[in-house]
């Protein structure tokens, strides 16, 4: 984000005039170059004199019909000169950037005039999807234009949102925001926001004493300050060992024996209110001994504690977690806190970071859920892009469907807010791309609010995913599926075989098998057991084969799932991230039927398991399946929904984002064996752990990382219980990785969120390791050669360690990936 304005490309004022109809009155600070009518009509949408208040959205530089070309380049981005987070180079040169329009419509009766009310409507333009921050100041601004009808109002409006300051708010990568919406911690990155506390105690320079009365958020559990206090109790006697302080990295950094362990604090919650979060408030603390011997924190709140000579020293700079300093900081750090000045009023402005380009505005998965929720108002043809599961798809998965096949998709709300109607368009954006974390291409044919006036131009667009009130598009022939927001129904158009005839594939016959009900739908979990497909092949002959007819099929409990979890009242967040979930699985699916049926695939890895001779071991990648023969029928229920996205725009985005991960191995195939595997051979196990100590060293690839191991699922959980493993060697790469990841603040707290017992086994293990390394280099000294070279107290780089139960697996085992 940048302080230098931008923020508000345009201003647009329109009135409804009785004789002239709708009409655009201002265009500030220049005219845009699109069509006046149809920038008025899209302001003030049909029935806009029924609502008191009604909010709309709708886009321009779409297509050529709403592309801006204003006759002054304006010194705002209107052209993309960097591409947006996730999208390739090559698309964002020189592409018109796509401008979200917030606009106000609100009808103020006045018996005065002839129809009895007048019916204006304020927008703004800008290039930032959260576009729901700019309300409050829309709304004082349309009640100063309405007290004070003049073009000033627009400027003010225009100055006010440009001179709002937002360069403090930090920029966040994609897997930074999944692992920020995957947690509702508080104060998830809050080293981002370190700049922006106050001077710490400028006053003077007291430094802070190193023994201070214990505050009840920041006390010791017992079972920690016992483990301290055996620890002190076997180390008073002993004589502190003398190790050299080179530049040590922070993932390189050692445990004292009697400074710090991992501790809980205060685990009621992070707040009033908030008892039922996903994660409880973890407080932390460093401690140091008086000797001021080398420590280690395993609950550090940052890496900053780590000084340039590898050492730890008193904290002399305040932390987030400090009771006393944190009111100065963000109080939610999923969100960025600035305000906006208009008419010496100053309004509160929360901005979202963890928002993707196909996430516009406020929108609710929930609600769309709740609207299409009954198969039996579903009506028209059965077709294999739409109905995966025949006659027994759920409505949502219908809608999935569509629109990942490239359908052309109307939401009908008559006598409905066009507001409301636009927020279905934008909620079904977000269900198709996945939160915007998964999938592109939705929101650029997106037309929240669509209307006759220009019905010929967005018709034209491929794939257009509108949102209508006027009931006259029912019976137009142009749209493929239609939902109905008053009641709940889906239609099918009735020629959609003609418009996309099935090409020959893989049969869809062989149908889907039952599938075991689990508490939780796993990203990777096939369609069935043995007796699932015993069941299936002992079933009436007379079942139609065209489609999958399961009531147990994955989709169907999916979809089960997720409304059980509406039903038990859990928030918007873990919905968003189970579809999240489910559309990652699309893809890894798909990318699995492209290579069966290509050879290669581009948007994934190949499929194989894990390879374990010697002396190249391989590690498993591609998506895994519990049966084969069952990933098979699976592939084939899907083939054609998977076939018809292979021609969309989505999958050539996707096939170039693929191309930027960091890691060079199958993460996903890795932590799904840990998780889930039903055997799990030792080599595998610390051939997987050994990757990930070689492969997760720098922030980037930490983030990465942890943006697998979603807090919902466990976070480090399974990749703990590595730390009992009956072999040495796996619980010392595990400890290696956690080091590594404990050098960074983020994770930190993953490991905070570990229970007693695991961040028990992981201090514990690297406090013994730590003694056996530092009683190996005092009696073993390094030879003179090497002794002016930078050490750890683990001796040679940990990153280089080989493990002597594993030598026969190199280093170089992921290079071919």
């Amino acid at each position: 984000m940048g302080s230098d304005g931008g923020h508000c490309s345009f201003v647009l004022l329109a009135e409804f005039d009785i004789l002239a109809g709708a009409q655009l009155k201002y265009q500030f600070p220049q005219p845009l170059g699109v069509d006046e009518s149809v920038l008025a009509m899209s302001m003030l949408p049909d029935g806009a004199e029924t609502q008191l208040d009604d909010w709309t959205i709708f886009f321009l530089n779409q297509t050529a019909f709403n592309t801006i070309s204003p006759v002054l380049a304006l010194d705002t981005p209107e052209v993309k000169t960097t591409p947006l987070s996730g999208e390739p180079a090559t698309d964002a040169k020189d592409k018109p950037e796509l401008l979200c329009v917030l606009n106000l419509v609100r009808t103020k009766h006045d018996p005065t005039l002839n129809r009895g009310a007048r019916v204006l409507a304020l927008a703004i333009c800008t290039r930032h999807p959260f576009i729901q921050i700019f309300k409050p100041v829309l709304l004082m601004a349309l009640d100063d234009y309405f007290s004070d009808p003049s073009q000033d109002c627009l400027a003010r409006l225009f100055d006010a949102v440009n001179s709002m300051d937002l360069s403090g708010a930090p920029v966040l990568t994609r897997n930074e925001k999944m692992v920020m919406r995957s947690s509702e911690r508080k104060d998830i990155f809050s080293e981002k926001f370190a700049h922006l506390a106050p001077p710490w105690n400028n006053s003077n320079n007291k430094t802070i004493p190193q023994h201070r009365s214990t505050h009840s958020a920041e006390s010791f559990s017992s079972f920690e300050e016992g483990i301290l206090m055996r620890h002190k109790e076997r180390e008073e006697t002993n004589v502190s060992v003398q190790l050299p302080t080179g530049h040590s990295s922070p993932s390189e950094a050692s445990f004292s024996l009697g400074g710090s362990a991992v501790w809980v604090g205060d685990e009621s919650g992070e707040g009033e209110g908030e008892e039922d979060s996903i994660i409880s408030y973890v407080g932390t603390a460093v401690t140091e001994s008086t000797r001021r011997r080398r420590s280690t924190d395993a609950s550090s709140g940052s890496s900053q504690a780590h000084l340039k000579d590898g050492t730890l020293r008193p904290m002399q700079t305040p932390s987030y977690y400090d009771p006393n300093l944190r009111s100065g900081m963000a109080k939610d750090t999923h969100f960025y806190h600035t305000t906006v000045v208009y008419k010496d009023h100053q309004l509160p402005i929360k901005m979202p970071l963890a928002t993707f380009p196909e996430e516009v505005g406020e929108y609710s998965l929930i609600t769309l859920i709740k609207a299409f929720s009954s198969q039996a108002l579903v009506s028209g043809p059965q077709h294999p892009h739409l109905h995966t599961n025949g006659p027994q798809t759920h409505p949502i998965i219908i809608l999935f469907n569509a629109l990942v096949t490239g359908k052309r998709i109307i939401f009908l709300g008559y006598r409905k807010p066009a507001g409301e109607v636009s927020s279905f368009v934008l909620s079904a954006c977000a269900l198709g791309s996945g939160c915007g974390v998964v999938l592109r291409g939705f929101i650029e044919r997106a037309f929240p609010y669509a209307n006759l006036n220009n019905r010929d131009e967005w018709e034209a667009v491929p794939a257009f995913i509108a949102g209508v009130t006027n009931p006259i598009f029912k019976s137009s022939p142009t749209w493929d599926l239609l939902l109905d927001i008053s009641t709940g129904s889906v239609t099918v158009a009735r020629d959609i075989h003609s418009t996309y005839p099935v090409s020959a594939g893989m049969p869809l016959g062989l149908g889907v098998p039952n599938m075991v009900r689990t508490a939780t739908f796993n990203t990777e979990t096939s369609l069935g057991s043995e007796e699932d497909i015993v069941r299936s092949a002992n079933a009436k002959d007379g079942a139609k084969a065209d489609f999958a007819k399961a009531d147990n099929n994955a989709d169907n409990i999916f979809i089960e799932d997720i409304k059980s979890a509406i039903e038990y009242h859990y928030g918007e967040s873990l919905v968003r991230l189970r579809f999240t979930e489910y559309v990652l699985r699309f893809v890894r699916l798909a990318s699995r039927f492209e290579e069966d049926t290509t050879g290669t695939t581009k948007f994934g890895y190949p499929s194989h398991a894990y390879d374990g001779r010697a002396p190249n071991p391989r590690l498993g990648s591609g998506i895994v399946f519990n049966d084969e023969s069952v990933g098979r029928k699976e592939l084939a229920a899907n083939s054609h929904r998977i076939e018809a996205w292979r021609k969309t725009n989505s999958y050539e985005y996707i096939c170039a984002d693929f191309r930027k991960a960091h890691l060079g191995f199958d993460m996903s195939h890795q932590l799904f064996r840990m998780r889930n595997a039903k055997t799990l051979s030792d080599p595998e196990v610390s051939a997987i752990m050994r990757t990930l100590v070689e492969n997760v060293k720098t922030y980037d690839q930490v983030v990465e990382l942890l943006a697998y191991l979603m807090f919902h699922g466990g976070g480090l959980l399974h990749l703990a219980f590595c730390l009992f493993h009956q072999k040495e060697s796996v619980r010392d790469a595990t400890v290696d990785l956690f080091d590594q990841l404990r050098a960074f603040p983020v994770g930190v707290l993953f490991l905070q969120a570990l229970n007693h017992f695991q961040r028990y086994a992981y201090v514990r293990q690297a406090h013994a390791r730590e003694k056996r390394f530092a009683e190996q280099y005092q009696q073993q000294p390094p030879p003179p050669q090497q002794q002016s070279q930078t050490q750890s107290v683990y001796g040679p780089s940990s990153f280089n360690r080989t493990y002597s139960t594993d030598r026969m697996i190199t280093p170089t085992m992921n290079g071919g990936f």
